[in-house]
């Protein structure tokens, strides 16, 4: 091997480090050509746990590892949002059985097809944009934590080896999981882990309710929030959002919110017990 190629590969296995992962397109941008990919493949220093992408032999694949490449390595704006956003932060055991295992991702483009395929325990679910009208913010090291603030993102550390990641604070993880409400089971989840939201910020509550195009998604949120009485529901300035007009039927046969107007599942209280 030449010694520019032998730079190259320094490079690259310094970048990869543990858990990173990179695509094949993404060499390819950086120089490698898929000759150079093979031969790194053949020499051992490099594996593929599934077809278009690449790691260290001896790294460790893991679904932290596997964001962080997107974010960090591929440039893609997918954050980690909604319900798997909560289970970081700490609230798992309020999840229906299973879904702690499901990494949410939000943002405007599709992870690549390699995501699925990967030989992991947890499965990845593209969840689209989500219900916010936001600028995309480039979720690269650089970018300064006030900006992603500003959007209800936050860096989030693991201490698994794999860097910082992207994801929801709780008011965008609250409000993206009563986007993603679909039955009353979901009610019933949405509502037990806002019973737990005793310390959201009012203001990023406000200014994240103005950017959400979510009618369903505002009303529920607030709808629980007012259920439970949390003290900081009464400072968050709802002027500027728009909560549309009419009743609007979440599950049927449910009881009507008087103030938000929306249905809420009758035996909420029961299910709390």
């Amino acid at each position: 091997m030449s010694e520019q190629n032998i730079g190259k590969l320094n490079c690259l296995l310094t970048e990869l480090n543990d858990t990173r992962l990179v695509s094949s397109r993404s060499l390819r941008t950086k120089g490698y050509s898929n000759s150079l990919i093979a031969r790194y493949v053949s020499s051992g220093w490099l594996v593929s746990p599934a077809r278009g992408v690449y790691m260290r032999k001896g790294g460790r694949l893991q679904w932290d590892g596997v964001v962080s490449s997107l974010q960090a390595g591929e440039g893609l704006p997918l954050h980690v949002g909604g319900r798997f956003a909560l289970t970081l932060l700490g609230h798992e055991h309020y999840l229906r059985l299973g879904d702690a295992g499901t990494v949410t991702l939000y943002g405007p483009e599709r992870p690549p097809g390699w995501v699925s395929k990967l030989p992991l325990k947890e499965r990845f679910a593209y969840l689209g944009k989500g219900p916010f009208e936001l600028p995309v913010v480039p979720l690269t090291v650089e970018v300064p934590e006030s900006l992603l603030a500003e959007q209800g993102l936050a860096w989030y550390r693991l201490g698994s080896g794999a860097g910082a990641l992207v994801c929801s604070m709780p008011e965008r993880g609250m409000l993206e999981l009563c986007d993603d409400v679909l039955d009353a089971a979901r009610v019933y989840e949405a509502d037990a882990l806002m019973q737990a939201m005793t310390t959201l910020r009012p203001q990023r509550v406000g200014l994240l309710l103005r950017h959400c195009r979510s009618i369903k998604a505002k009303r529920l949120f607030l709808a629980l929030a007012d259920r439970h009485q949390h003290a900081w529901l009464s400072h968050v300035s709802l002027d500027g959002v728009d909560l549309g007009r009419g009743k609007r039927a979440l599950v049927p046969g449910g009881r009507l919110h008087p103030t938000y107007q929306i249905t809420l599942p009758g035996d909420l209280d029961e299910q709390l017990a």
